[in-house]
């Protein structure tokens, strides 16, 4: 299955930029596949390794948004019944369900670093109405720092980019972490100044 998937992909290689674009946003072909190869595309000099990240972050709003229009008019029935050929299980969904119904929007960023929920977590987002822009600023916030990861170590890595998935995950929560950390200190900086000139 996976040599069939890069048999595609290497089609997709010759749209340049936009073919990054377009196999991240079917949802059945996984990034973790997608995202080192296009490191090593970037290894071979067939890519620029920032032009390369941007396509792969915008690529990682476009399929997600295919999954939260699904869960936004489809609903949950739609979703267990078409949900395979996307590869997300009931369980995924369920798991993605509670996890929404506990954080609330924030899961559209949090959730992307979290095995078992960053697929099928666009689905309860699009079944709560979730802003639309709140929905792809979120995602857009999260691919990013993701999408640099997985194609810089395939860039790395060069021939050994398969190697990535494995080590990439080891580096997911920690990012999440101080990602978090960063924005919570930058909120927590912004009220206490309005407080501070409200005084």
């Amino acid at each position: 299955m996976e040599s069939f998937i890069i048999d595609i992909l290497q089609h997709f290689k010759q749209l340049s930029y936009a073919g990054i674009i377009i196999a991240l946003t079917f949802e059945f072909i996984p990034a973790e596949i997608v995202l080192p190869l296009v490191g090593y595309w970037v290894f071979q000099g067939d890519m620029n390794l920032w032009l390369a990240i941007l396509a792969g972050s915008i690529g990682g709003v476009t399929g997600p948004l295919t999954l939260y229009a699904l869960g936004k008019y489809g609903g949950r029935p739609i979703i267990l019944k078409y949900g395979k050929y996307f590869l997300i299980r009931e369980r995924e969904i369920v798991a993605s369900e509670r996890f929404f119904a506990k954080y609330g929007a924030g899961v559209a960023f949090f959730g992307r670093f979290i095995p078992g929920v960053r697929t099928a977590i666009s689905l309860p987002c699009g079944m709560a109405n979730m802003s639309l822009t709140k929905f792809v600023a979120y995602t857009y916030a999260a691919m990013l720092p993701i999408t640099s990861l997985y194609v810089y170590l395939g860039y790395r890595l060069g021939p050994r980019w398969k190697d990535v998935a494995p080590i990439a995950k080891a580096y997911l929560m920690p990012v999440a972490i101080v990602i978090a950390i960063v924005l919570g200190g930058y909120v927590i900086y912004h009220v206490v100044r309005q407080k501070g000139k409200l005084v």
